[in-house]
């Protein structure tokens, strides 16, 4: 069996999790063609990605003659067909925030994918994310390409699944995954009962290799990490005022923020404003052996996140035995257990997050080494990619 993944952009710095679902899917069996819109090599930091561009296909870096002759092929081989699908295209885009001319370059992507996927032997096309990458190969699907399922996150779909036109993708597709029980619960609510069984829960996962590096037990050294793209959904910006407010109050700690994005700059002025970057450090991208190695060195993770779908960086700071410190939001507290392998607090709360950053700086290192064990019990069980790679696969059979 062969099948296609379609993703906006791949290999990402932030799309490992992509990455390891295909491989796991190779271990399966299953033959994985890679297309996507685009990727951006300067960013890439990670061997393991770089070793992707080169299994990959980019629609965009056709020439526009190339794109637009596959419109006007589409259109002339299949005229009726396309007229219907233009027609969609229009009806999506007038509901959409993005516009009419956003939608119509969808439309022109998947006349081009459709074409690629004619001279590629596949049986079925997978796509992540429910926003364009879902638009695509639903347009492609219309236009007479192969089946389609596609993998839900959040939480941009959750924001506005009416401008994404999110139940019209579930719709014609043969099946939709969500990440979690919160995200399936979120999906029921733009699609009638009846197609609720097309609904599925396939976890993101970690290779077994993740589970089986040696880690050292974790011990009180007042170092924190926090690891996510810096932008308005994460929460860095509260995570510094509330630091502002442990050093005032003495605290000894040491925080680092592993990643870089629009809001770096924000994060930066606010340090510097409070004068912290003696206690904070912003790293800027950095690899994934690297991200290991910050959790590691840390005696947890803290991620004030304001809106999720499940973070794949949870799951590996629990996997090298580290308690985590997050929010109660979308999927997260049915990883993370409050005061069992972690402590959750609510979304927003600037003091919660401070009392509990200052619970957690001053725990023992027995309570920091039974959380972490038990964070790793849990993660195990839960986020293997080579049995969520099995169950997707059953998925792919089963169409």
């Amino acid at each position: 069996m062969k099948i296609a993944y379609f993703v906006n952009q791949y290999p990402k710095v932030s799309h490992s999790f992509i990455r390891r679902e295909i491989n796991a899917l190779e271990r399966q069996g299953i033959g994985v063609s890679r297309y996507a819109l685009r990727t951006d090599v300067d960013e890439l930091v990670d061997e393991q990605d770089r070793n992707e561009l080169d299994k990959t296909q980019y629609i965009l870096s056709l020439s526009l003659f190339v794109l637009f002759s596959s419109v006007i092929i589409k259109f002339l081989t299949s005229p009726f067909r396309f007229i219907s699908v233009f027609v969609t295209t229009i009806k999506i885009g007038k509901r959409s925030d993005r516009g009419l001319l956003r939608q119509f370059i969808y439309l022109v992507e998947a006349c081009q994918l459709e074409r690629l996927l004619k001279k590629d032997p596949v049986s079925h096309v997978h796509a992540h994310f429910g926003t364009n990458s879902a638009t695509v190969v639903m347009l492609c699907y219309l236009l007479g390409g192969p089946k389609y399922s596609f993998t839900v996150h959040g939480p941009e779909e959750f924001d506005k699944p009416e401008y994404i036109s999110l139940g019209e993708k579930i719709k014609h597709a043969a099946f939709v995954v969500a990440i979690s029980s919160f995200g399936k619960s979120q999906l029921f609510r733009w699609i009638p009962y009846a197609l609720w069984n097309k609904v599925k829960i396939v976890h993101c996962g970690l290779d077994k290799d993740f589970y089986s590096i040696d880690i050292a037990t974790p011990k009180q050294n007042k170092k924190l990490v926090c690891v996510g793209r810096l932008c308005e959904q994460k929460g860095q910006l509260l995570l510094v005022e509330a630091a502002v407010k442990l050093a005032k109050g003495g605290e000894d700690f040491q925080l680092i923020l592993a990643g870089d994005g629009p809001m770096r700059a924000d994060v930066e002025a606010l340090i510097e404003e409070h004068n912290l970057s003696s206690k904070i450090i912003i790293t800027g991208w950095i690899s994934s052996n690297r991200v290991q190695k910050e959790l590691l060195e840390c005696t947890a993770l803290v991620l004030p996140s304001f809106a999720e779908g499940l973070p794949v960086v949870i799951m590996e700071a629990m996997a090298l035995g580290r308690p985590v410190l997050t929010t109660y939001i979308a999927g997260i507290p049915e990883l993370v257990i409050h005061k069992e392998n972690g402590w959750l607090v609510p979304a927003g709360s600037l003091d919660a997050l401070v009392s509990t950053m200052q619970e957690l700086l001053h725990s023992t290192d027995e309570v920091i080494s039974a959380m972490g064990e038990k964070g790793r019990e849990r993660v195990i069980q839960r986020h293997n990619i080579d049995i969520e790679a099995a169950k997707l696969a059953s998925f792919f059979k089963q169409i």
